[in-house]
């Protein structure tokens, strides 16, 4: 049976998702737990591929692999058990004849988050200068491939406190969306418009944009028109992303201590 399952994954302690040698990547432990659990033995053979690649640092919410099993009764029940805490599978479903993770995608949404915006809506704005299809030569590493693509949808919204750029496209090029991301957040802090975003889209580019950071990043969702049985999270990866959560609001409030002003005497005694 050819598989394909939905999974998501923090992306900060992987060197990317696609395979390398000798590092810790999204693929790799996905390949690894597969073969624990003796779905296939050659991931080549077993046609095993993801829906794209994402940086070292970038995560996913909604990332996609297909491989073919004799045994998908043991993947759709086990793979959670055996997956690193950092990655977890939320659903899947029998892939169709021909299905490819990557080619047959309609589209790809990201979320970018911005913290201390300035201006969304401003940014807002400028973000509608992406829509339709452009030469994207300008905002990614397009190498020899067609740096043309086609934008669907694109956004930005408050939450909570964070701007948000929302893209969705047929596909990306690498790091296109982060670029995109750099020019918002120039907007948003008033040192760009709308109208210098047109201009790099319309003209041979005089210098690529640089990437914003990826942490901000997260693969958000990637549409093929066909259901997915929702899966639940293991207990282990529940636990870890727990642990995240008090971890971080913690260091939050310690790290808002640490940089406070205090100019006040000294207390006696401490």
């Amino acid at each position: 049976m050819n598989l394909a399952f939905r999974f998501s994954y923090f992306g900060d302690r992987f060197f990317g998702s696609q395979m390398q040698p000798d590092l810790r990547t999204v693929e790799g432990e996905f390949i690894g737990a597969c073969r624990h659990l003796g779905l296939f033995g050659d991931w080549r053979k077993a046609n095993f591929a993801t829906a794209g690649r994402t940086d070292r640092g970038v995560h996913a919410r909604c990332q996609i692999c297909s491989f073919r099993t004799d045994k998908p009764e043991r993947a759709i029940e086990a793979l959670n058990q055996v997956l690193p805490s950092d990655i977890w599978c939320t659903g899947w479903a029998e892939a169709p004849d021909g299905f490819h993770p990557r080619y047959s995608a309609v589209s790809r949404t990201y979320r970018y988050y911005f913290f201390a915006p300035g201006d969304a809506a401003a940014m807002h704005e400028a973000a509608q200068e992406f829509l339709g299809r452009h030469d994207f030569s300008a905002f990614a590493r397009a190498g020899d491939r067609n740096p043309e693509r086609r934008i669907l949808a694109s956004r930005v919204f408050i939450d909570g406190e964070f701007a948000v750029f929302e893209v969705t496209g047929e596909s990306f090029l690498w790091n296109m969306v982060r670029c995109m991301a750099t020019m918002l957040g120039r907007v948003g802090r008033g040192e760009a418009g709308a109208g210098e975003i047109a201009r790099l889209l319309a003209g041979p580019p005089e210098q690529r944009v640089v990437a914003a950071p990826p942490d901000g990043l997260i693969l958000w969702d990637i549409d093929y028109g066909i259901p997915f049985t929702p899966l639940p999270i293991g207990a282990r990866s529940s636990r870890y992303l727990g642990d995240r959560h008090r971890y971080h609001v913690l260091m939050a409030t310690v790290s808002a201590h640490l940089a406070a002003d205090h100019r006040q005497p000294d207390t006696p005694g401490i």
